[in-house]
């Protein structure tokens, strides 16, 4: 049975130069020990260059680096005691899923036979007992995704690195290979840090969620503090679609807020903010739309699309223009439709401007 040690993992003031280009300025992050954590964020955030530097594939340019409490800055990747999965699996075609799992466990010293068990333990751990036997171009993208998993895990690695592991991928398939991957990680307990640019798939994946802009960490927390409570503009349009709209905060009472957008008001948590000019994030699935009542905030339909189970709405309103899915309309509204704009509960944030 695969054992794990699970380890910490610290950067401390870390940068990173690529010549006279600053991808990283100053990263300071703590991940402790079993937790699974996603860098998330869009193409050129450094999310990517911060796992190869944890995987000893770049090396700072200052700061340290630690694992498990050891200072690693300056490793080599093999000895470092971590795992990685890459976006493309980079499994040998010529070799079985047996082979494949089998080659870093007989590189590392294990002989034959121990790690011809060992591999065929790691198989059954992800779900592919008895196909070791099968060559990679004989199994679904899924099935080779696992192989490279259980590739990595045989190693019991103190971290498990996982590299857009899901991006070749269909949607149908990543939705299931993520669930399988969060109940294994939960299951063994070991520690994984998870890059990808995808935010439902680092919502449905982890503990904690770093959203990196530019190199710094724009914001990080549980996923539901992030999505709820965001702390800018970026992270509320990063972390699912929203609209961001100015607002003014008229009074903060017992921890909620009373925000005002032209007409309409809306109570919400204050988030900290004080009375006076903010911002309001607005999830698309939050925006109620009805044929003009006289209440509400006014508006007028641009486009409206029937996607099956919801309608898609651009509504034209003095805030700005609003995104809007609806699933409670069985009649899509025209577009040209006049219209009243009101809240719900859920899915509205308050940003401090």
């Amino acid at each position: 049975m695969t054992t794990f040690k699970p380890g910490s993992v610290v950067f401390e003031h870390v940068r990173k130069d690529f010549g006279s280009f600053t991808a990283i300025p100053d990263l300071s992050l703590t991940i402790e020990p079993g937790t699974l954590v996603t860098l998330l964020g869009p193409s050129g955030c450094g999310k990517t260059t911060t796992l190869r530097m944890l995987a000893g594939l770049e090396h700072p340019t200052s700061g340290r680096i630690l694992i498990g409490g050891k200072d690693v800055t300056m490793l080599p990747a093999h000895s470092r005691d971590v795992s990685m999965v890459f976006q493309s699996y980079a499994l040998f075609p010529h070799m079985s899923a047996l082979e494949n799992v089998a080659y870093g466990l007989e590189s590392s010293g294990l002989k034959g036979k121990e790690a011809k068990e060992k591999a065929e333990e790691g198989l059954a751990q992800v779900g592919l007992a008895g196909m070791g036997h099968r060559l990679p171009a004989e199994l679904s993208g899924g099935q080779q995704q696992r192989v490279a998993v259980a590739r990595a895990l045989v190693l019991e690695p103190q971290v498990l690195l996982l590299d857009e592991p899901l991006s070749n991928l269909d949607a149908r398939l990543r939705r299931r290979v993520r669930t399988e991957i969060r109940e294994l990680q939960q299951r063994l307990g070991f520690t994984a840090v998870y890059v990808t640019h995808d935010q439902d798939e680092a919502l449905a994946v982890s503990d904690t969620i770093v959203v990196m802009k530019d190199g710094h960490i724009a914001q990080s927390g549980a996923p539901r503090d992030l999505y709820e409570a965001p702390a800018s503009s970026f992270i509320a349009d990063f972390m699912g679609e929203a609209n961001v709209v100015p607002c003014s905060v008229v009074s903060v009472e017992g921890g909620m807020a009373l925000v005002r957008v032209g007409d309409l008001e809306h109570k919400v948590p204050s988030s900290g903010a004080r009375p006076g000019s903010a911002q309001l994030a607005i999830r698309p699935g939050a925006v109620g739309v009805s044929e003009r009542n006289g209440s509400g905030l006014a508006g007028k339909v641009l486009t409206s699309a029937y996607l099956g189970d919801h309608v898609e709405y651009e509504v034209e309103t003095a805030a700005g223009t609003l995104f809007v899915t609806d699933h409670t309309v069985t009649t899509p509204l025209p577009s040209q439709t006049e219209v009243s704009i009101n809240l719900r509960p859920r899915g509205i944030a308050l940003i401090a401007a």
